[in-house]
Formats: structure tokens, sequence, C-alpha cells
């Protein structure tokens, strides 16, 4: 079965390391748990943690798991990051600390959830800034906020922004002050002055590294960085973190010589990945070995083989394939491959149900 390694040690140190770099520059930051999914042998390493107090909060996306944080945890806060759907307001209101909203009968109805519930919950309004995700248009602030001040346990703790996870809109000085000015410009009107704006993640951490983020950007929602090492913005290691604290290992279970060119009508019954012609192998044969996860374990595109020799040649729903050429390196079936992951790859892998999840916890 193929496994997915998860080493907790360089984890735990990625937090620590992110957390006194926050510190350094009087930074908050969330740690986002989305990628880790609902295991919950891999969240209690971490959430247990003592490092974990060194954070504002943890961020999730998904209802089960934000439910599992807290179980696994209840003094930490928790911050749910996708704008929640009403139909979730009472699981959200009961085990989210904060939501990030940008909808005003969403924040409605968790107003009304909460005071069902007798608690008071805190929302963050998410504007738009270019991103075209998430967040209420610029010029509907002053209206937005006016209304949702007024309504009952709603706690209204903060500005934020999304950029850099949809069309990778780079989150420049221009962008983050711009979002701060939004922010004074609340205060001003309302006499309120916000906790926290949070208009930062993994992508803005090398900005900071060069000292270019505004000082009233105070808050990041950071996972990418904890969990790969690396910065989306120029996919390169930061902050001298850990880069291997997931290894995926596949199995390979077929290896034959195959012609490199399919056989036959194609058909559009095809479920899988195939690479253009442009790509396909110049021989006329070549070594497959066919490996142990497919398409609904994770995306190719997203996994990296260790070794250099191996290229992507297609994927169905249970199998890949890789072309080894004329298999210089003596690979037979039974033999294990190794990859180094991107970030979506760790995603889908930790959610498959499929694929062995193995914890080691002093590498």
């Amino acid at each position: 079965m193929a496994r997915l390694k998860v080493h907790i040690d360089r984890l735990i140190e990625n937090i620590e390391t992110i957390t006194a770099f926050m510190q350094k520059h009087d930074k908050q930051w969330s740690l986002v748990v989305k990628v880790l999914g609902t295991d919950k042998s891999v969240l209690s390493k971490i959430l247990q943690n003592p490092a974990i107090l060194g954070t504002h909060s943890i961020a999730v996306s998904q209802c089960k798991s934000l439910r599992m944080v807290k179980e696994l945890n209840p003094s930490l806060r928790t911050m749910y990051i996708k704008p929640p759907s009403i139909k979730n307001v009472k699981e959200i209101v009961k085990y989210a600390d904060i939501s990030l909203n940008s909808t005003l009968s969403t924040i409605q109805a968790l107003s009304d959830e909460a005071v069902r519930q007798d608690k008071k919950h805190q929302v963050i309004v998410m504007v738009e800034m270019g991103e075209l995700r998430e967040g209420i248009k610029r010029e509907g602030l002053i209206p937005f906020y006016k209304r949702v001040f007024k309504l009952p346990n709603i706690q209204i703790i903060g500005i934020g922004t999304n950029l850099g996870c949809m069309y990778g809109i780079q989150p420049t000085y221009d962008k983050l002050i711009q979002l701060v000015l939004y922010e004074q410009i609340i205060e001003a009107k309302f006499k309120r002055q916000m906790e926290l704006i949070s208009g930062a993640s993994s992508i803005t951490l090398p900005i900071l590294e060069r000292g270019k983020v505004p000082s009233g950007i105070n808050h990041f929602r950071i996972g990418e960085a904890a969990f790969l090492g690396t910065s989306p913005l120029e996919n390169k290691p930061i902050l001298g973190l850990n880069t291997g604290a997931f290894t995926f290992e596949a199995n390979i279970v077929e290896l034959y010589k195959k012609e490199n060119q399919p056989d036959g009508i194609i058909s559009e019954a095809g479920v899988g990945n195939v690479p253009d012609e442009s790509e396909l192998p110049d021989e006329d044969m070549s070594y497959k070995a066919i490996m142990d996860f497919g398409v609904l374990d994770v995306d190719a595109d997203h996994l990296i083989p260790e070794d250099p020799e191996m290229s992507f040649f297609g994927n169905s729903s249970d199998l890949t394939v890789y072309n080894l050429g004329d298999n210089p390196r003596g690979y037979k079936p039974g033999d294990t491959v190794r990859f180094r992951l991107k970030y979506m790859a760790v995603a889908k892998l930790m959610y498959s149900r499929f694929i062995e999840k193995v914890i080691i916890e002093t590498s």
C-alpha cells in the first residue's frame, strides 16, 4: 500500500520557527490546518503540543475539522476561514470562536444562533481586493459595517482579505496598505478599533522578511509554510523551515517494457490523465512502472519523483504509470519509489482513505 510519512518533530519545529519570526515582527498568526483533513492521529500530535500555544488560533475550513480541533484541545481559539453556509451556523457558533464573513444575511444568522446559544461570536469582515474570491466590494464598507455593528451577540474584531489563493494576486505593499487604510476609515467613522487586520498568509512571508509589509497588517493565516516549509510567492524554502515534513512512498506493482503510443481507437472513456503527445518519449518502447495510487488519491501534477529519470506517463482512478526509459536503476516489481510533495498533494493524500498514514515523532 502507498503511504504518506508525517514527521511530527519537523512540523513542530516549523511552528516554533514561525512563532519566533512573527514575534520578532510583532505579528500574530493562525495555523491553518485544513491540509491535514480530519486525521485525528496527526492533528492530536500537533494540537496537544506546547508549541501550538504560540499561535493566535487554529484555522479550519470544514465543520468536521472544526469540531475535532475543539474536542482535541478545548483551550485553543478556533477560526473558521471559509465563508460559512447559513445551514452550518449552529456548528460554527458552537465550535468556532471567530469566523471570516462577507455576507450580511449569514452574519445575521450567526447573530440569531449566538443569541440562542447565549454566546458571543467574533467576526472578521472580508474585503474583495482583486483576487475575485470572497469579500465585499470596497465601496460597500461603511454601510456593511454600520449594519453588522448593531447585531446582538456579534463582536466585529477585524477586517481581512484573501490574496494569492485563486488567481495568485500578489500581496504587494500597495495592496496591503489599502487594507490598513480601510481599517482606519472604519475606526474613524465608528470610533471602534479593529483587533485584527488579517491580510497575509504564507505568500506574504517573503515580503515580511524583506520588511515590506505595512505595520498595520498584524495577523497572518499560515498553512503551506508551516507544513511544507515553502512560500507560494516564489515556491522556494523560507525562514530555514523544514521542507521534508511529508514523504510519499508508492510501490511498483508491475514493470514491463511497453510501447509509448496507445494502440486502438481512442474514445472519451478514459477517466485519468495522460501527457500531451509532444511530451511522449521519442523512442518506440520504454519501461513502464505501474504504481499503487491513482487520481482518487493524488494528482500526479503535484508529485515530484525523487528519481529525476522518472517521468509521468498516465494515470487512472487507482493506478499511475511512470516512464523509466531503459530503466537504468534496475527497478523491479515490489520496489518503493519516493516523491516530494506540493501543497495540494499533501492535502489530497491526507484526505484519501486509501493511503496509509505513518506518524514519525522523531526523525
